[in-house]
């Protein structure tokens, strides 16, 4: 499905209620499968969840999972760890190029049976569930923080619980201690101390109740279109002060935009404020690598220079992100350079118009590049992608004032 899409008014006002986080309901899924106690409130629509909500409802045959990588890892760690299950854990064909055998290796060596079936190091995997009675395993530190968050999950459900060595330096840290609070909450003892992570067995909880916060790279995107739109005002649920996800810290690099945040209640109100556009934006998104895409394309909006790093994780995602995102804005008239791990965007003067933006199987780039309509028309392919993570994104555009058009044929 392609969308043409467009913004008349020169104001933007709205009250949306954003879907839950992804990262956090993937987590509790995981540990209401192995504490049946546990009772969810705002969990995430997206198409991730809702096939992570499937699998763990299966003991044996295919599991597919499609694009969701977060499930790929955390149910590659589920399985192994469920004594008598037999699932072969597959997925789309860019889920089959991307890697999992460091997780694979961890999990082999805490004594897990799984096997490739096409690919060395990549899915299809076969896995063999079985009670995992090891309690300590090694890991590199810079792969991507879902593989140890993965451990961390089954850990407690472990007989004497489990120690992680993560080797060399740390990355994606906020998503570790993501994982870490909600053990917390549910009242699992644990700690991530220099390289170490230590989780203690809990053989079974009481009645827990687990509200999940809504999603904050889904409000990116509204932060993206308040710093391009002339005002805005816009009130967004369900959001904590005191945030557990990574990307909170937009809020913060939104205010070079001139965008402030409010905090009322379980709401954030995202304000429109006077300010001197900065020429040039750097920043490390290393513990937030989701919202390149967003800040990259609002730099390219406002006519900003910027340098994000850190980003050495977007290689592997639903497509490689930083090559589409150097191809998208070129189309548009920016010059764009990259590395392994860095973007430099040089915009241009004057953004050509009525461009077809591809979105690669990638939910990100189907929404990162939306609020530019507001500077000029644009087509977004695929826009159904959006179901992964935010169903409901197109629709709320709508609510505040968007106008989306699917081209005749």
């Amino acid at each position: 499905m392609k969308i043409q899409l467009s913004h008349s008014q020169k104001n933007l006002k709205g009250d949306l209620q954003i879907t839950g986080s992804k990262s956090e309901s993937n987590r509790v899924l995981i540990l209401q499968a192995l504490y049946p106690g546990i009772r969810l409130e705002n969990l995430s629509n997206s198409d991730d969840s809702r096939v992570m909500q499937e699998a763990l409802q299966r003991d044996s045959g295919t599991v597919d999972i499609h694009h969701a990588g977060t499930a790929m890892r955390f149910l590659t760690a589920y399985f192994a760890a469920k004594k008598g299950c037999e699932v072969v854990l597959t997925g789309s064909k860019r889920m089959k190029e991307r890697p999992v055998k460091l997780l694979v290796d961890a999990l082999k060596d805490l004594g897990a049976e799984i096997s490739y079936l096409e690919q060395k190091g990549f899915p299809p995997l076969k896995i063999s569930g079985k009670e995992l009675k090891k309690s300590f395993v090694s890991v590199k530190a810079n792969i991507s923080s879902q593989y140890i968050s993965a451990l961390m999950l089954i850990a407690p459900s472990l007989p004497e619980g489990l120690e992680i060595l993560l080797e060399g330096t740390v990355t994606s840290t906020p998503y570790i201690e993501m994982t870490l609070e909600l053990l917390h909450f549910l009242g699992i003892e644990g700690d991530f101390k220099g390289n170490k992570i230590n989780i203690q067995p809990k053989k079974s909880l009481g009645q827990k109740k687990v509200k999940i916060e809504s999603d904050w790279s889904s409000a990116s995107y509204f932060y993206s279109l308040a710093a391009i739109s002339e005002t805005a005002d816009l009130k967004l649920s369900n959001y904590r002060r005191t945030s557990l996800q990574g990307d909170s810290c937009i809020a913060e690099i939104y205010k070079h935009f001139g965008i402030v945040t409010r905090f009322e209640g379980n709401s954030i109100i995202l304000e429109k404020r006077p300010c001197k556009k900065p020429r040039r934006i750097i920043e490390n998104l290393q513990n937030a690598p989701d919202i390149a895409q967003t800040i990259a394309v609002t730099c390219l909006a406002l006519g900003i220079e910027c340098e994000l790093s850190g980003l050495h994780t977007l290689k592997i995602k639903e497509t490689d992100r930083l090559v589409a995102l150097k191809t998208e804005m070129e189309k548009l008239g920016a010059r764009v350079q990259i590395t392994e791990d860095c973007l430099k965007l040089f915009p241009a003067k004057m953004l050509n118009k009525n461009i077809s933006i591809a979105t690669y199987n990638d939910h990100r780039m189907a929404m990162a590049f939306a609020p530019l309509s507001l500077k000029v028309p644009l087509e977004i392919e695929d826009a159904g992608v959006v179901s992964k993570s935010y169903p409901g994104f197109w629709e709320d555009l709508q609510q505040i004032g968007f106008s989306l058009v699917k081209p005749s044929k």
